[in-house]
């Protein structure tokens, strides 16, 4: 097999610095590039960020790339390059590649083709209907009560499902996809869906095709304010791991998960990397809202810290055994409880402010030296001065952890947050509560 040495990251958000951070850390980690990556990923001397575009006519320079820095293992990050085939090209020029086929990457680029493999699959899901106007939108939110969700069909970056209360609000909604064009092509189709009440959960596994391993489950907070009120974001903040009713955990591999796994066998699929399961816990059973075909963001700034790389693999051979095709056997840090603040930009998640300068960190974009707490670049850059700012809607990321509890890792986070400010600044101050 060889030892990973050289590993390619593609990305450049918060997600992405968490899985180059870990990477970095590894003793066997020769080198790590990250493409296009950031300035906030610099903080440690293995890592080399590469301005390369990711634009899917500049895959096979990124692939040459890849070959001439003998590159052991390429991760790739977000979903726009899996669900643009990225990860077929590289394969097929002999990369090992850590990310599912444009095949399997449809589950999460296509919320209508997921709902049709959902269905065949017999797994537990919202009733839904298609529509593509205004009008059939509106005709088909008859068969529901509110709130009336909306799902658009296409990737949007986590602000394409619209929970109206009214069916005046619905009609915006719709109006905005289908008339004002507000998401471009990812809005010419939609979902309307029944709402699902419940608590929500990220139920993420790692997944050659055939089989999975499930990693810890994680609770996201999407809503930008307290008491989840405010519109649907990328997530605001997550803590993991999440205790689960007995049995709850047993249900959901053998509801949900083997039964879509199986059905992406079925298919052929090539499917090498993460299936994220997005579930609602309702009164008849878990239920799933969406999937993701890669770590989730911020669910892996957390998993990235779950990991027991003493007592089993690390994460690097952790993605380079999935890459394989095989399946690893990870060891979790059961008793460790890892915390995660998003801090966002004034304005977002609709108009989000950047080139605002950003206080409390190190010239490296870090922390202080207390390894309890730490930071993850997810939207910055440096000015002309030098000095960190904002560069995107969800900014930074402020990390707690604890051996002893969930309570001292948000309170470890919220107190490294503090020290973090600028001008504008959205954070939550609920992240987790509903544990404690």
């Amino acid at each position: 097999m060889g030892n990973i040495a050289r590993i390619l990251v593609i990305g450049q958000g918060g997600r992405e610095h968490a899985i180059v951070r870990q990477i970095a850390q590894n003793k066997n980690t020769e080198k790590v590039f990250a493409v296009p990556g950031s300035e906030g990923m610099l903080s440690s001397p293995k890592v080399e960020c590469v301005k390369l575009s990711l634009e899917p006519k500049a895959f096979p320079a990124l692939i040459d790339f890849a070959k001439e820095k003998s590159i052991d293992l390429v991760v790739v990050g977000p979903e726009q390059p899996l669900a643009d085939g990225f990860t077929d090209l590289a394969r097929a020029a002999g990369l090992l590649v850590f990310g599912p086929s444009a095949e399997g990457a449809r589950l999460e680029a296509s919320k209508i083709h997921a709902k049709e493999l959902m269905l065949a699959a017999g797994v537990r899901t919202a009733r839904s209907f298609v529509v593509s106007t205004v009008d059939e939108t509106l005709k088909a939110a008859a068969n529901f009560k509110p709130p009336y969700v909306l799902k658009a069909d296409g990737l949007a970056a986590g602000k394409g499902v619209f929970i109206e209360k009214t069916l005046e609000g619905l009609q915006a909604s719709a109006r905005f996809l289908f008339e004002e064009r507000g998401l471009g092509v990812a809005g010419e189709r939609a979902l309307l869906e029944e709402f699902s009440p419940g608590i929500e959960l990220s139920h993420l596994v790692l997944t050659n095709g055939h089989g999975q391993v499930a990693m810890p489950a994680a609770r996201d907070h999407k809503r930008l304010q307290d008491g989840d009120e405010g519109p649907n974001t990328g997530g605001m903040g997550v803590v993991a791991p999440v205790p689960l009713a007995p049995g709850l955990f047993e249900q959901i591999e053998k509801e949900v998960v083997e039964p879509v796994i199986r059905e992406i066998e079925k298919r052929g699929i090539v499917f090498r990397g993460v299936l994220y399961v997005g579930l609602m816990l309702t009164a008849d059973g878990p239920s799933v809202l969406e999937f993701n075909t890669r770590f989730g963001d911020p669910e892996a700034q957390v998993l990235m810290a779950l990991l027991d790389e003493e007592a089993g693999p690390s994460w690097v051979e952790v993605l380079a055994s999935i890459a394989r095709g095989e399946m690893p056997s990870p060891k979790w840090a059961h008793s460790r409880s890892v915390a995660c603040l998003v801090l966002a930009a004034e304005g977002y998640p609709d108009q989000p402010v950047k080139g605002v300068a950003i206080s409390g960190l190190s010239e490296k974009g870090s922390l202080s030296s207390d390894e309890t707490a730490w930071v993850i670049h997810a939207g910055t850059r440096k000015n002309s001065s030098g000095a960190f700012e904002t560069n995107g809607g969800r900014v930074l990321n402020i990390l707690g952890t604890s051996e002893m509890s969930m309570k001292e890792a948000l309170a470890r986070a919220y107190k490294a947050a503090e020290g973090v400010q600028w001008p504008g600044r959205q954070m939550r101050k609920d992240i987790g509560s509903t544990l404690l």
